[in-house]
């Protein structure tokens, strides 16, 4: 396409351009390219606002845009429950400690004890919660 300085940013393509293009496709005119397409349905009437300015174009979208509402702003349920929430500092702390990290139980049994019995009462916990026999 043929570049030019003083192109419109709103129709980009020249009659130059245009003319290319339809050279390159082998027709005359736009009108003999949209022939097959039945009278009823070409052009329909439009009904558009005037022009305006770029200035005001984009304060008109700008206040558009701030009619906009963020799920921040009401009760939003996108993510079925998967959301942004409060976790205490506490519980990553005790989470990463290494006896939570892994199921390894060491030989001595006085050593996991506390595992242990924190696996257990866990375990026995989702239980009761799921109804279930077991849980693991």
């Amino acid at each position: 396409m043929i570049n030019s300085p003083f192109t419109s940013p709103y129709s980009p393509n020249t009659d130059a351009d245009r003319r290319l293009m339809l050279d390159a496709i082998g027709v005359d005119s736009v009108d003999e390219l949209f022939a097959d397409i039945p009278e009823q349905h070409r052009n329909p009437a439009l009904r558009l606002p005037p022009p305006i300015s770029e200035f005001d174009l984009k304060r008109y979208f700008t206040e558009l845009a701030s009619m906009n509402m963020t799920p921040g702003d009401y009760a939003c349920f996108l993510g079925a429950g998967s959301y942004r929430h409060h976790i205490p500092a506490i519980v990553r702390q005790l989470t990463s400690r290494s006896e939570f990290m892994t199921s390894y139980t060491p030989y001595q049994p006085e050593i996991s004890q506390g595992t242990l019995q924190t696996e257990f009462e866990f375990q026995t916990l989702c239980a009761e919660l799921t109804a279930m026999d077991v849980a693991n």
